[in-house]
């Protein structure tokens, strides 16, 4: 297993987690449960984790969870201004993991407020005065899809990651076994679009499965060596094609040695994946089942290997999270 892979990981103090504890992971990790335990947040946290190695990059991360929650309710600029509000929301957090051990605390003594900061057991402590509240979005291997997926901007802008690789025919092929109306993706005017029967259409003009897809390929390849996180991976895409795109994300990681956190809550997709895990006999795909135990609310989370969750879905058929 890769040396820059998540293995294990520990979360307190954030959000849904008080203290929260798995392990287990490997290249590729389908996170399924019901809705509201947790499954969002945990994929918050494994990306601060594994994307905060500094105090900008720390900041840099909770303010990019934020802006994906909250979007559709706060302006650009509204973002920008209240940094500070923003990630003074997360104050206890710690997050450990084999990776990273990063903790954030507030401490006010004397009427003076100073921000503590761990980063690999190393304090860092400063006065909120003097505190810049700089933004560093310098870890481009590790990307983060939220439920919406990227935007025709973003996608654009790591549509170069492809360039780099010579591969505008491996996604050109990817887009044309999804859908045999699309003979090719290119970048015009700053703007991806696909060509259809001859003619190039914008990508939003395509329904939010193509974009999905080709957030998810472009996403794959600027992680190379990285992580990519996904909330609610099959969005927008139809059951019948959950089985093609597990391949290309299964075959890519391997390839580009990225580690994939996603998440559904679909029974149709984790069945998808565990078809594709076994006939790619891919050993470093692994599927896990978050819950919350009713009578002491504590989260928590198990992992089945592909012969485990074949019999679940065949005997019990539970493992949905509806």
């Amino acid at each position: 297993m890769s040396s820059h892979f998540v293995q294990q990981i520990r979360i307190k103090d954030f959000k849904c987690f008080t203290d929260f504890e798995a392990q287990g992971f490997t290249r590729v990790n389908l996170i399924g449960g019901k809705n509201n335990v947790g499954k969002t947040a945990f994929l918050e946290a494994g990306y601060v984790n594994v994307y905060a190695l500094d105090i900008n990059n720390f900041i840099s991360a909770l303010h990019c969870i934020k802006f994906m929650r909250e979007n559709l309710n706060f302006l650009h600029d509204d973002l920008e201004n209240n940094t500070q509000q923003f990630i003074e929301q997360s104050n206890g957090l710690s997050v450990q993991s084999n990776i990273n051990t990063c903790s954030y605390q507030i401490e006010n003594k004397e009427g003076i407020k100073k921000y503590l900061f761990s980063f690999n057991n190393k304090a860092i402590e400063t006065n909120v005065n003097e505190f810049s509240f700089e933004l560093a979005y310098g870890r481009g291997e590790i990307q983060f899809i939220d439920n919406f997926g990227l935007s025709s901007a973003y996608i654009a802008s790591m549509y170069s990651a492809i360039q780099k690789k010579d591969a505008e025919l491996s996604l050109n092929a990817i887009l044309n076994e999804f859908d045999s109306s699309i003979e090719a993706f290119k970048i015009i005017d700053d703007k991806p679009q696909c060509k259809v029967s001859g003619q190039y259409l914008e990508l939003t003009e395509l329904g939010d499965g193509v974009r999905h897809l080709v957030s998810i390929v472009t996403s794959l390849y600027a992680s190379e060596n990285g992580q990519l996180f996904i909330d609610e991976m099959d969005n927008g895409i139809h059951y019948t094609a959950l089985d093609e795109l597990w391949r290309v994300i299964l075959t890519l990681s391997q390839k580009l040695n990225v580690q994939v956190f996603a998440t559904t809550h679909s029974k149709e997709c984790i069945a998808a994946f565990n078809r594709v895990q076994q006939d790619l006999a891919d050993n470093q795909s692994t599927y896990f089942e978050m819950a919350k135990n009713i009578k002491t609310g504590q989260i928590f989370m198990r992992d089945l290997d592909s012969e485990q969750l074949a019999y679940e879905l065949t005997h019990q058929g539970k493992y949905r999270g509806e």
